[in-house]
């Protein structure tokens, strides 16, 4: 499976409007996408719900404290304490089109 890196993204990003005639320079994408980033981290570090329609919603939720077995002593309990996690729900449309995908990742292993 194949992995795509921030400047990968900013690179088709670029791509895909030069190819609908909108001519911007990556570095100008590349100020967009890390925006996006930004504000979506700010927001669910104040506790709120960030929604993207036809994408899906990150939001913060709480993990309960639980007690865990450190792996190098399985004999000892360890106090794993709450925490604040994301999580994210993917929306229809998205879900829609990854559920067609399962042929080709079986094709890649």
């Amino acid at each position: 499976m194949a992995t795509i890196t921030k400047r990968e993204l900013v690179i088709k990003i670029t791509d895909t409007l030069g190819e609908k005639g909108i001519e911007v320079t990556q570095q100008d994408v590349l100020e967009v996408v890390q925006t996006l980033i930004d504000c979506v981290t700010d927001s669910l570090a104040q506790g709120d719900t960030v929604v993207m329609r036809n994408f899906g919603a990150f939001q913060v939720r709480e993990m309960k404290a639980k007690i865990g077995r450190n792996p190098k002593n399985p004999g000892k309990d360890v106090t794993i304490p709450a925490r604040a996690a994301v999580k994210f729900k993917p929306g229809k449309e998205m879900k829609e089109k990854v559920a067609t995908t399962l042929q080709v990742i079986r094709e890649r292993k």
